[in-house]
């Protein structure tokens, strides 16, 4: 078949326009979370994040931000969701699945964790670089962090002594806390932090732990009277989150859009997901002080108490995950390291 020129170029400049339309393909990121769009790492992480994806990219990424679990599904399929592509990207609580991510559980033990949930997300990514990149390596990984200090939220009097606990129906977020409380003398009732206001508000529990950066948005200060927080330099519990981006998602991005995601993931990324939670906690400390209820900080004989519980739990952890063949005195170890080395700067 004879080609003239003109159709020799026609053919050159189409394949330009493909080639070029491809370089410039624009993509679109459906992220899902299960709080309302008030909760601090909404307010202080995603939208942040989205917006400077967005403007790093050119516009050639949007992202869109979907709260409350908008797209469908419960709070604990957030993990399969990324994986399996439902969604683009999602922040998800491993705690929510007990015993499927048990290293990520290192960062739950009693006081394992410093004041500052910046400082511990920075820690908890390194940890994770080491202890959760294979087990977690069906999702890509952008970020994991901690929240700030966990605090008991309930009704009636706070918590003075350790055998306040005794009796309370308490609500808990994971399996490290619920054991906790549980030796303490409560009864743990595991939930989602979303179901938390109703099983409040029906009698369904007492009260229950969580930090303060999400009172306002639960209302939890207008369902309970007091609050009682941990003194000195460790937190009673944590919860571990991942902020992770579908694989096949990601490898889908040019090389370009993928040094955007890159970017904005790692160290520096999963700090600011804690510095969000930082924020919180003091706009929300704030809320209830405001209030007029009863805030109350444990002195140090309560808390030295608590710590010999705790390391007894620590202990029977580090038993546990050897019996599944992993090294839990080494995640133990590492984990106490990293906090102490990140809290220090």
């Amino acid at each position: 078949m004879k080609i003239t020129l003109n159709t020799a170029l026609a053919g050159a400049l189409a394949l330009g326009l493909s080639t070029t339309a491809g370089f410039a393909q624009d993509v679109t990121l459906r992220c899902q979370h299960f709080l309302s769009p008030k909760g601090s790492v909404p307010k202080f992480f995603m939208v942040p994040w989205a917006e400077k994806i967005e403007k790093e990219s050119g516009g050639r990424i949007k992202v869109e931000i979907y709260p409350a679990m908008q797209l469908g599904g419960k709070p604990p399929a957030l993990y399969d969701q990324i994986r399996d592509g439902v969604i683009d990207c999602g922040w998800a609580l491993p705690a929510y699945t007990p015993g499927r991510f048990p290293e990520a559980e290192a960062f739950e033990l009693p006081f394992m964790t410093s004041m500052s949930a910046e400082a511990s997300s920075k820690a908890a990514w390194e940890f994770s670089e080491k202890y959760l990149m294979e087990r977690m390596n069906d999702v890509h990984l952008m970020a994991t962090h901690v929240h700030g200090p966990g605090v008991i939220h309930k009704k009636g009097e706070p918590i003075m002594a350790a055998a306040d606990f005794a009796g309370l129906k308490l609500r808990g977020p994971s399996r490290q806390a619920n054991q906790l409380l549980e030796t303490l003398g409560a009864t743990p009732v595991g939930m989602p932090v979303p179901a938390f206001p109703e099983a409040l508000s029906k009698g369904v529990v007492d009260g229950g732990v969580i930090p303060w950066e999400i009172v306002p948005p639960l209302k939890v200060h207008e369902l309970t009277d007091s609050h009682t927080q941990i003194g000195g330099d460790r937190a009673l519990y944590n919860t571990f989150f991942i902020w992770a981006m579908n694989n096949d998602t990601y490898n889908s991005l040019p090389d370009d859009l993928k040094a955007v995601i890159d970017a904005n993931s790692g160290l520096e990324t999963s700090g600011w997901a804690g510095r969000a939670m930082d924020q919180g906690d003091a706009l929300g400390m704030k809320v209830v002080a405001d209030k007029g209820n009863k805030i109350h900080t444990l002195d140090d004989a309560v808390v030295s108490e608590l710590k010999v519980i705790g390391d007894k739990q620590t202990a029977a952890w580090i038993e546990d995950m050897a019996s599944k063949g992993l090294d839990g005195a080494g995640m133990v170890s590492m984990a106490q390291e990293l906090v102490a080395k990140y809290s220090d700067n």
